[in-house]
Parts: C-alpha cells; sequence; structure tokens
C-alpha cells in the first residue's frame, strides 16, 4: 500500500510538471541480461526488466521519475503463495531538483560547472521473495550541472536514510542515516547513426547493522549504456525509438558485505526505449 502511494505520488508529481514543463520526455524502456545477481544466491538470476521513465524540466528546477518492473526467470523464486514461480519487483524512484539558475534567474557559473541545484526525492521498492524487501530511501542535498561540448553531467552528494523489511527474521530495519555520492550524464555522439551514452553511478556508504545484525558495507552502483537513435531507420520520428547495449556493476549490493553469495554483479546488458 505504501509502494502504491509513493508510485502514485510521483507519478502525479510528473504529470504536473509536465503540464507546465519546459521540456518533457517520457519513455517506456526494457533492458535484459542473464548475468544479475541476488544477495544470498549463489547462482546467476536473468531478469527482463521494464521501465517508465520519465523528465522534465519546468520554472524553477527539473523533476525525475522511474518505475521498474522487475521479472526473475530462474534462480530468485517467489513466496509465500505467489501466482508465479520467479520473484517480482517493484522499484520506483523520484528526484526533485531546485535550480539556482532558474530561481534566482541569475547566471551561476564556476568553470565548468553551469548551475546549483538542492536535490531531494526517494526510492522505494517491494519484492515477492521470503526476504520480502520493502526498502523506503529518503535523500537530500547539493547538486552540481556541467555543461559538456555535448551533453552534460550533474553530481550529487546526499544524505540519505534508508528503512526496509527482513523477512526471514520478521522485523523492520531502521538504518543509520548516511551519505550518497552519484552522478549522471549524457552524451550524445555520431557512429555510424546519432547514439547516446548515458548512465548513473552512486556510491552509498556504510549504513549501520542489517537485519541480521551484520554490518554493512560501501555500495556502489553503476548503470550505464550505449544506445543508438533508430527512428528515422523505421519511418519514426528521430529521437523516438533507441536500442544498444549496456553494463551493470554492483558492488556490496544492498550494502551487504563482498563474503555473502550474489553481493557483487558484473552484467553486460540489452536496452531499447521507445520516447514519446
Amino acid at each position: 500500500m505504501r509502494l502504491a502511494s509513493l508510485i502514485a505520488a510521483g507519478l502525479l508529481a510528473a504529470a504536473g510538471s509536465a503540464g507546465a514543463a519546459d521540456f518533457s520526455d517520457t519513455f517506456i524502456g526494457y533492458r535484459y541480461s542473464g548475468s544479475y545477481t541476488e544477495p544470498g544466491i549463489a547462482a546467476d538470476v536473468p531478469k527482463h526488466i521494464y521501465q517508465l521513465g520519465h523528465f522534465s524540466a519546468y520554472k524553477y528546477g527539473t523533476n525525475f521519475f522511474n518505475l521498474d518492473i522487475l521479472r526473475s526467470l530462474e534462480n530468485d523464486p517467489a513466496c509465500c503463495g505467489a501466482n508465479a514461480s520467479q520473484a517480482q519487483e517493484l522499484y520506483v524512484a523520484y528526484r526533485h531538483a531546485l535550480s539556482y539558475n532558474k530561481i534566482t534567474g541569475a547566471k551561476f557559473s564556476l568553470g565548468p560547472m553551469r548551475d546549483a541545484l538542492l536535490t531531494f526525492g526517494f526510492d522505494a521498492g517491494s519484492k515477492n521473495t521470503r526476504f520480502a524487501p520493502r526498502p523506503l530511501k529518503l535523500l537530500i542535498g547539493p547538486t552540481a550541472s556541467f555543461g559538456l561540448p555535448s551533453g552534460f553531467i550533474d553530481v550529487s552528494l546526499l544524505a540519505y536514510k534508508e528503512t526496509n523489511n527482513n523477512g526471514i527474521v520478521s522485523r523492520e530495519v531502521d538504518f543509520d542515516p548516511t551519505w550518497q555520492l552519484g552522478a549522471v550524464w549524457g552524451v550524445p555522439f555520431t557512429l555510424g547513426t546519432p547514439a547516446i551514452f548515458k548512465g548513473f553511478v552512486s556510491i552509498t556508504g556504510e549504513k549501520g547493522k542489517d537485519g541480521f545484525g551484520n554490518d554493512t558495507a560501501t555500495e556502489t552502483l553503476l548503470r550505464t549504456s550505449v544506445q543508438w537513435d533508430l527512428g528515422g531507420l523505421v519511418g519514426l520520428n528521430k529521437g523516438t525509438l533507441f536500442a544498444g547495449v549496456g553494463y551493470e556493476y554492483w558492488k556490496n549490493k544492498f550494502g551487504n558485505q563482498a563474503s555473502v553469495p550474489g553481493s557483487k554483479t558484473s552484467a553486460p546488458t540489452l536496452h531499447a526505449e521507445w520516447h514519446f
């Protein structure tokens, strides 16, 4: 119920910003890898991941919303009367960033830095396994936006607070506050046909004890891709249809120590997106 409310709130915020947006981009995406991992599972976990994403810029800043629907194909069983034999997961992220340039009307300039922003938002999820995770992550902090000759890179340092559920020991877990350093980028280029190199990386600090009483570790997640603009090749508008390849690296997944099986991911990925 909490996750449904947060998804609805994120969608409403995104829809509201799109209605008065200076720029708006919404897309449906898909990615796949046979090499994903899950903590506590020694074997790889192939997954189909379906995505709804939205980004918009408006009078005072930007909005970003992303919903992933993850379907495991093997080695990750669902639990407790679930209809599917393999696990299914929902994960939503929402970020709102207030722009110094837009609010003040000034033109911020510090070397290559083109704007300073205050970013805040949340991540939330739910998965139908025996562990039954229900993460809720709250984040707030400054972002530096850097202009590139083509494209952008934004770097954030955020305060981070997470609660979660551990269904194995039947307890809610209230993690210690910590920090998250992250970057997101998009760099268009041409290689045979127009393409874009995009992705994000986040490093999240130790957050105290987990639900089993074990110390957590610093977590690193990199997710990136190169996707080609195929719209013009199939009779669609430019910027409509993208497809390509990517890579996901996840060290100490969810804060688990390296000794936990499945706590490290190194996965080549396939990607497709339809923008409208």
